[in-house]
């Protein structure tokens, strides 16, 4: 577990809060993640002494000193040069006033409890840690998590450095848009400086910064790309950064926009959302256009596993089953999605079993988890007689525990007979139940209405016509109006559930 160590500048060990005046959003706290070398103590120099933009709506505008809070995450790599810069941001954070927060945390030994890659891990560990101090500071200062900003010192250099990286591995457009000026409460408001820039500044100001020597190492990616790329990019475009800064914003304003669009599409494909289990109707994924079909996979399997480490091919082995209409894949990192009877299932390892659905053929019956069956049967109407009156009196008969619908209106063929698909509700799931002449009205609002306990709506059986098809029975509660007998009713469709 990594050692957390705060430090406040001398003279007191809080600031003193603001008026409760004074707007929320100016109130809240602004973590500082400072690692030693110049850019990030270019951040903190600025921060401290000149005006930033912070994306609070204020453009750019000095922050208040009592709202500054230093980061520092001593990785344990690199020995007493490690000590060495943690003791130097704990002195330049002082200089300024500013209180100091320490992480030390062993990152080689968390990489090896994951996939072995350090950069990653440490990554990790600094965003986890700093958002962990953003929730304690906002607490503390009485101020919306959502209003606190986590700063970078992130550079139009490293910018383009992440573009070419990122194209290097492979990736779409979210990974050439490159590194984002801000994601949620995280902001970097050096985006538009180069390095060299900061070290002028720093220098101009006589302050020294740390260098850290494995940043000349090209065996780490990054590295390469700086010792190795950079260079010779820069010599066919010295202005390759500015060009790549404006290509990086326009790809990040349109992968916002598609985004959105694959959002939305993906909540009108979700058939079953549960903790760690998503199901999507894969039909219409698959008439979706690919770049949105791509994307609705993509944050579906992220909604399941949100660790997974996931790479183009594997979305794409994910739409190879949703085009053939069967089939299954297994990506990294433990998701397995299935396509079958028209549903893509994605389910995380380890999740909690849902109850199962399946076909109920007519006639026949199918087995329910409790050891009730479900039992369907094809009748031919009487002649001579008042059908739907004798629909009404066979529900009343057996207490909604037998029903009799059109078979037609079902889709069950009188002479070939047929099959239902069973399933329990899914969320936003709606019927017109029998007797309100049309009007929808949600499952969950009619398992409520009839009193069925919270905890045994999910196991409860509803009947459709096909795994995407309308609800014909809510079993043992309402049929469908849609289904109901009329005069005109040449077969009977009946629908029991047998005691166990």
């Amino acid at each position: 577990m990594p050692s957390v160590s705060r430090r406040y500048p001398a003279g007191g060990s809080r600031f003193e809060r603001p008026s409760a005046r004074v707007d929320q959003e100016l109130r809240a706290p602004v973590v500082l993640m400072v690692s030693g070398g110049a850019d990030s103590t270019a951040l903190l120099v600025l921060a401290a002494t000149s005006s930033l933009d912070i994306d609070d709506g204020r453009g750019s505008a000095r922050i208040a000193r009592e709202r500054l809070h230093v980061l520092h995450v001593n990785h344990q790599l690199r020995g007493i040069d490690a000590e060495e810069d943690e003791e130097f941001v704990r002195e330049l954070a002082d200089r300024y006033g500013i209180p100091c927060t320490v992480c030390r945390a062993d990152v080689a030994a968390l990489a090896a409890q994951t996939d072995g890659n350090v950069e990653n891990a440490g990554r990790e560990l600094r965003y986890r840690e700093a958002n962990r101090l953003a929730n304690a500071l906002s607490a503390e200062f009485g101020t919306p998590r959502s209003a606190a900003r986590i700063l970078t010192a992130h550079t139009a250099d490293d910018r383009a450095e992440t573009f070419f990286m990122n194209a290097i591995r492979g990736t779409g457009a979210s990974g050439l848009s490159s590194i984002p000026r801000r994601r949620n409460r995280i902001v970097r408001p050096l985006l538009d400086r180069t390095h060299e820039d900061l070290c002028d500044l720093l220098r101009m100001r006589g302050i020294v910064w740390r260098e850290d020597q494995t940043n000349s190492d090209t065996r780490y990616l990054r590295s390469f790309v700086r010792h190795e790329v950079m260079p010779r990019v820069k010599a066919k475009n010295p202005r390759v950064t500015a060009s790549l800064a404006n290509t990086c914003d326009i790809l990040s304003e349109e992968d916002a926009y598609l985004t959105a669009v694959s959002s939305r599409t993906l909540r009108e494909l979700t058939r079953r959302s549960s903790e760690g289990v998503l199901t999507l109707d894969a039909a219409r994924l698959a008439a979706c256009e690919v770049a949105i079909a791509r994307r609705a996979v993509r944050q579906a399997i992220l909604l399941v596993c949100p660790d997974a480490r996931l790479e183009a091919r594997h979305v794409a082995g994910v739409l190879e089953v949703v085009s053939a209409g069967a089939g299954s894949v297994t990506i990294p990192m433990g998701v397995d999605a299935r396509v079958e009877h028209g549903l893509l299932t994605l389910r995380a390892r380890g999740a909690a079993p849902v109850p199962e659905s399946g076909w109920l053929d007519v006639p026949g019956r199918m087995a329910l988890p409790d050891g009730r069956a479900l039992a369907a049967r094809l009748l031919p109407a009487p002649e001579a007689t008042d059908v739907p009156a004798l629909a009404r009196s066979h529900g009343l008969e057996w207490e909604d525990q037998s029903v009799l619908l059109d078979a037609q209106a079902a889709g069950v063929d009188a002479s070939l007979g047929g099959r239902l698909w069973v399933d329990v509700p899914h969320p936003g799931d709606v019927m017109c139940p029998l007797g309100m002449h049309g009007q929808s009205k949600k499952l969950s609002d009619l398992m409520g209405e009839a009193h069925v306990p919270v905890a045994e709506r999910a196991a409860q059986p509803v009947v459709h016509t096909s795994p995407t098809g309308s609800v014909v029975w809510v079993a043992g509660l309402r049929a469908d109006e849609r289904m109901r007998c009329t005069p005109a009713t040449r077969q009977l469709l009946e629908l029991r559930i047998l005691p166990a």
